[in-house]
């Protein structure tokens, strides 16, 4: 009988460390290199569901930073002064409201995927909605000199978004973190800089 194919050494990891996810490492590896998640910062959290980068974000942050994570499922395990949740759907979120809700941020993170169907072409076109729609609530949300990052699925309207951040940010990188599923499309844009 084989095992379960996604339990892998960083989930194993994730649950003896108490991380609430393995794509803890991805975040924390960019975290390191670029520096995105400071003590005192304002981070918003989109797709935050189960909460591992909240988690990793609330300890970086500490006691006198916020985090807001936003999803369509409550991450139920997580718990912490300065962790707020709002329950909403990032296609039919108005980025204006969400700036006036919650304030600027020093630090927008999505981690975002859509449902999979199996058909490279559409999964890649529904990871790019998804990216774009971060970008959006990111130029609305986002401090002077914040930081974005995002997942997104590797194909040609990557480019473009690429562009049109290249514009936003004073450094623009893309970056396949080591805890990356082998097989997986999936890449992160890491903006430093924002010119707002």
């Amino acid at each position: 009988m084989k095992g379960n194919r996604w339990d892998d050494h960083f989930a194993r990891r994730a649950r003896k460390e108490g991380w609430l996810a393995r794509s803890v490492y991805k975040l924390q590896e960019i975290d390191k290199k670029y520096g995105l998640i400071r003590k005192g910062n304002r981070l918003l959290d989109l797709g935050c569901y189960p909460g591992s980068w909240s988690q990793y974000g609330i300890q970086k942050v500490g006691p006198k930073g916020d985090v807001v994570g936003i999803d369509l499922t409550l991450p139920d395990r997580l718990s912490s002064p300065v962790f707020s949740f709002i329950q909403a759907d990032v296609h039919a979120l108005d980025p204006e409201w969400l700036a006036r809700e919650v304030g600027p941020m020093d630090v927008v993170i999505s981690d975002l995927a859509p449902r999979t169907t199996g058909i490279p072409s559409a999964d890649v076109s529904r990871s790019m909605e998804l990216g774009r729609r971060a970008y959006i609530i990111a130029l609305a949300l986002l401090r002077k000199k914040g930081r974005f990052l995002c997942k997104v699925f590797e194909g040609e309207d990557l480019r473009q978004l690429r562009s049109e951040a290249s514009a936003r940010f004073g450094q623009l990188r893309l970056l396949r973190p080591k805890a990356t599923r082998k097989g997986s499309r999936e890449i992160y844009l890491v903006g430093l800089n924002f010119i707002k």
